[in-house]
């Protein structure tokens, strides 16, 4: 937090629609919305950190103004998966009458995809009963998980991934407000390592803040808890010329030094392999190889033999 108590992503939220940082197709529809006082439930779909929940809140600040806390409701449905909370909180909010000179209120349910299917078909009951005082907006990172007969119910909006040049303008922006050092190696690494997601660089950029104002590239590294994108091109390669104890010696640094969990290792795996100098087809084994090996981590396999099992396998290619 800074001096005033709040995180930087609240105090660098944007309060209207027209701050909201890149979507402007999105960002010009729901200005629409707001002007004609009249919209459609909707579900918000797109990967986390890229501005739906901003978006949900901005126009039902410009919507409802001081009435916001009577005429908004904002859940986190992965906090709250069961379908008592729709058939308690959800239903008791939307049958209230509307306090907003005749706009209806807005519910809005981030992560809805993590709710239960149960949980869904309750919420689609409550949506068509309330339809005409009370809309949904539904924020999803996997749109495809919420149930067709809500979809039918909802217009989508796809939220796309931030360019890097907004977010280098948002970094400057936010280095120039609190006076930070932010050099090009460093902003890079904030991009790398926040892979598109807004939220996480800004929390990665406050907590590098914390200790020191010239913002460095190794700090960044250290702080996300983020391999160097030529340290794991580093190991890939020893791997692929049947170096296999190097790679491993890499690999070891990689979890004994920086802490990284397997599954992190893999996607990092992953985004380098699609540039490793190597021809197609053993471009296309290693990444089917890191697709399997990323499923039995998850599935709960042990990390570390999991991953001197990958580099094994990559070692082997040239003699195949």
């Amino acid at each position: 937090m800074d001096a005033t108590g709040k995180p930087w992503t609240e105090k660098y939220r944007p309060a209207k629609l027209s701050e909201v940082i890149g979507q402007t197709a999105i960002v010009d529809k729901l200005k629409e919305f707001v002007t004609a006082k009249s919209f459609p439930s909707m579900i918000f779909g797109g990967p986390a950190g890229i501005g739906k929940t901003t978006s949900a809140i901005a126009m039902a600040r410009e919507l409802y103004g001081d009435d916001i806390n009577a005429a908004f409701l904002e859940l986190n449905a992965s906090d709250a998966r069961g379908i008592d909370v729709i058939r308690g909180r959800v239903k008791e909010f939307a049958r209230t009458l509307p306090l907003t000179n005749g706009l209806v209120k807005i519910i809005f349910l981030d992560e809805a995809d993590a709710l239960t299917s149960e949980a869904q078909h309750a919420l689609r009951r409550t949506m068509e009963k309330y339809s005409t005082s009370t809309r949904f907006i539904l924020s999803a990172n996997y749109a495809s998980k919420i149930i067709e007969p809500i979809q039918s119910r909802c217009v989508v909006l796809r939220f796309k991934p931030l360019k890097e040049d907004e977010m280098r303008e948002y970094i400057k922006r936010i280095a120039d407000t609190e006076g930070l050092q932010v050099d090009d190696k460093a902003t890079e690494a904030l991009i790398y390592v926040s892979d598109g997601d807004l939220r996480k660089l800004t929390n990665i950029l406050q907590s590098t803040a914390v200790s020191e104002k010239k913002i460095s590239e190794a700090a960044i590294y250290e702080i996300a808890a983020r391999a160097r994108p030529k340290e794991i091109v580093s190991m890939l390669k020893y791997a692929l010329a049947g170096e296999f104890l190097k790679a491993r010696m890499e690999l070891n640094a990689l979890i004994l030094s920086q802490g990284m969990s397997g599954e992190d290792i893999l996607i990092q795996c992953y985004r380098e392999a699609l540039n490793l100098d190597v021809n197609g087809r053993v471009k296309l084994r290693i990444i089917s190889m890191i697709g399997d090996y990323n499923f039995r981590i998850v599935e709960g396999a042990n990390d570390r033999i999991q991953l001197e099992s990958m580099l094994a396998n990559i070692a082997l290619i040239k003699n195949d």
